[in-house]
């Protein structure tokens, strides 16, 4: 067996993992990278972002074909959902971008390692692959292993008929009846997809509204565009299990959750998706025997650094306290890695972007309304809906707005929801503002192009001081 030698070692290759790996190496750095699966890229590219957002780009093109194509004065004769193929773009999605990070590790001299590591001592791990094992020491180690989905003990994962976002992007047939349990953006999301290729689908939310946390009046705009598109919710309800009768599953739930007495309801279903978040993944990796701690909630706890309590050993992305985005761990790995060469790595974390790929689309960075309100931080809002947007009418895609929050005294931008075509692209704009601490007026007075979507973000930027042009 062995010994290598590096003054990094990165432990899992997704967002986080091979962004940090690449730019530690960039800075000099010997570097290695860990990775127990077979393909690079991680939850994310694997069984995670990408494979959905595949999925979701797919079924809506076909949606849109089926549906909105002869408002275009375009007529398809035959419009048919192909399953297998879309899965099939999906797997060469995935292969392409995965060897793409093998590619990007070849150009940057990162080495990669397929096995599953585990420490040995802070200084020490050993990687244990299906032909062996290695003994790696490093000066440093990364740890990026990302999260895995929640599984509720009343609805234990069988892959099959109870199933979590990993599978629930591989299914090879349409389930005729979807139960969802959850309504964030993973929910959504998958919901969308399976709605669109023709699963009657209904979602179980614990609270109130869909995607809990976000901005309220959004929220509403969000759900009427889903039930719009035929999803159906039952909100305060609590799924407590699954029943069989005869053929039939039959999922359990009880509304009004906490209220003594609640009644106990039932819904039929195919399949069952739950989608009620993730958890760090911390499985196998001799923490205890590195001294490593967690937190209260089982995830690495670190610095303001990311360093853990052991000083050889950091940690970011999913692993650690924060939003499960993959790019706040790809934003922490590169600030984490540039610390540890000596230079200034910062985060600022309250200008990371929230984004929800249904159609339409949600994105947002800031805060809400609502925790201005509870802050009592004094601010107005503008607004401007993408129905007055030419270039949005000329798409034929008009709902949704862009909403900005901006101090009373100073007009600092606080906050800028957007939902409708392309929200996931238009919210980089707010994102720039934020960062380097625009106000409402600087966005109104920046030219942007005509006829455009952005057009909507300078309208509602107009629309905090009461002057839009177009509305």
């Amino acid at each position: 067996m062995q010994l290598q030698e590096y003054d990094l070692v990165v432990i899992g290759s997704g967002p986080a993992g091979y962004t940090g790996a690449i730019r530690a190496a960039q800075l000099g750095m010997k570097v290695a990278c860990v990775e127990k699966e077979a393909k690079l890229g991680g939850t994310c590219l694997r069984v995670g972002c990408i494979p959905s957002k595949t999925l979701l780009d797919a079924t809506e093109k076909f949606v849109h074909a089926r549906d909105n194509f002869a408002d275009l004065g375009i007529h398809c004769r035959e419009v048919a959902a192909d399953v297998a193929g879309m899965m099939a773009r999906k797997t060469k999605v995935v292969e392409t971008l995965s060897g793409g990070i093998a590619g990007l590790f070849k150009k940057n001299k990162v080495t990669h390692i397929t096995g599953e590591a585990s420490f040995n001592s802070p200084t020490e791990l050993t990687v244990q692959s299906q032909t062996g094992s290695a003994v790696i020491k490093a000066r440093h180690f990364l740890i990026a292993t990302g999260s895995v989905p929640i599984e509720l003990p009343e609805l234990p994962f069988n892959g099959e008929t109870i199933i979590s976002s990993d599978q629930a992007i591989a299914l090879d047939k349409v389930p005729g009846r979807m139960v969802v349990i959850g309504s964030g953006a993973i929910g959504l999301e998958l919901s969308s997809v399976w709605r669109r290729l023709g699963s009657d689908v209904t979602v179980l939310e614990l609270f109130p509204s869909v995607l809990p946390g976000c901005d309220e009046e959004m929220g509403r705009l969000m759900e009427r565009a889903m039930r719009d598109q035929g999803l159906k919710f039952y909100f305060n309800s609590q799924a407590r299990g699954v029943r069989r009768e005869q053929d039939q599953m039959m999922v359990r739930y009880t509304a009004r959750d906490g209220v003594p007495g609640a009644d106990m309801a039932e819904l039929p279903a195919d399949v069952v998706l739950v989608a009620v978040g993730r958890k760090a993944y911390c499985g196998n990796l001799g923490l205890e025997r590195a001294g490593v701690k967690l937190d209260e909630r089982g995830r690495i706890a670190v610095d303001k650094s990311w360093r853990t309590n052991v000083e050889s050993i950091f940690a970011v992305g999913d692993v650690i306290s924060g939003p499960m985005l993959a790019h706040k761990g790809e934003e922490e790995a590169v600030a984490c890695v540039e610390t540890i060469s000596g230079r200034a790595g910062h985060v600022d974390y309250n200008t990371i972007p929230f984004v929800v790929y249904t159609s339409p689309e949600f994105a947002w960075v800031g805060k809400t309304q609502e925790q201005l309100k509870k802050q009592q931080i004094d601010h107005k809002a503008g607004k401007f809906r993408f129905s007055a947007n030419s270039r949005a009418i000329c798409m034929n895609d008009t709902f949704g707005m862009v909403k900005v929050l901006a101090d009373s005294k100073t007009d600092r931008v606080l906050g800028v929801h957007v939902l409708g075509a392309q929200a996931s692209s238009l919210i980089a704009e707010a994102v720039m503002a934020m960062a380097m601490g625009a106000s409402s007026e600087d966005i109104a007075r920046t030219c942007h192009a005509h006829p455009t979507l952005p057009e909507a973000m300078r309208e509602a930027s107009l629309a905090v001081e009461g002057r839009t042009i177009n509305s």
